[in-house]
């Protein structure tokens, strides 16, 4: 029998990634131009759609300063920041994992578990490790494909392991929708009571046809098994 299938996005979904990924973001920012962006700004850019990278939302931030920079340069220094000098001792380190204790232990009874993320691989698999999980397979990062989100080649690749099985895809971006709604798939949003742009980004999700919005995934068996 072919288990069904939940692929989740990381940043967001996952691990909480204020502290390492958005931070990143502000502290390359302010570097390039001496001005800092604020969270609610960043989620501002996120909610417009077509920012699921930060590497180029940091290089169009400093570029809204007038600031004029090579985009390998901001990459460079981005990662400086996030992965620190020994691949994981940066503000990759400061995140937090949102699994209780036994979800996803439970979940893979029943369903493959993959990850679709706009990370590298290693990236996602460095924070994987981190927090002792290793129940994901496949794992599809943004060196994986060509087209980044919302575009769903990532998603299509996972969802094609399983031609036979249900699939469902758990993120927490329009850009997550948005890929998800183009492959066919169930989407399930994930909306942080923390985010400071909180009752748009639901709004946007159920426009984009969400079929359930969580404040986090810790709630995903019972709407996995409200749908069967």
């Amino acid at each position: 029998m072919v288990k069904d299938l939940i692929v989740f996005d990381m940043d967001g979904v996952l691990v909480e990634v204020t502290e390492s990924y958005r931070a990143t973001i502000q502290a390359t920012v302010k570097h390039f131009t001496g001005h800092e962006p604020t969270r609610p700004e960043i989620q501002d850019w996120k909610n417009r759609g077509g920012w699921n990278d930060d590497w180029q939302l940091s290089h169009a931030l400093i570029e809204k300063q007038g600031v004029e920079l090579p985009y390998n340069q901001v990459v460079e220094y981005f990662q400086t920041l996030f992965l620190g000098p020994n691949f994981g001792d940066g503000l990759i380190s400061r995140e937090v994992w949102f699994a209780e204790p036994g979800l996803l232990e439970r979940l893979s009874e029943t369903h493959t578990l993959a990850v679709f993320t706009g990370r590298l691989r290693d990236e996602a698999k460095l924070t994987l490790s981190r927090f002792n999980c290793d129940l994901f397979s496949p794992i599809v990062g943004s060196d994986d494909v060509e087209h980044l989100k919302p575009n769903p080649e990532g998603l299509n690749k996972i969802c094609a392991t399983v031609p036979h099985g249900k699939c469902w895809y758990a993120g927490d971006t329009i850009d997550d929708a948005r890929a998800s709604k183009a492959a066919g798939v169930p989407f399930i949003g994930i909306a942080a009571r923390a985010n400071p742009r909180y009752d748009e980004l639901v709004s946007l999700l159920h426009g984009e046809g969400a079929a359930a919005i969580l404040d986090d995934i810790n709630s995903l068996e019972t709407v996995i098994a409200q749908n069967r």
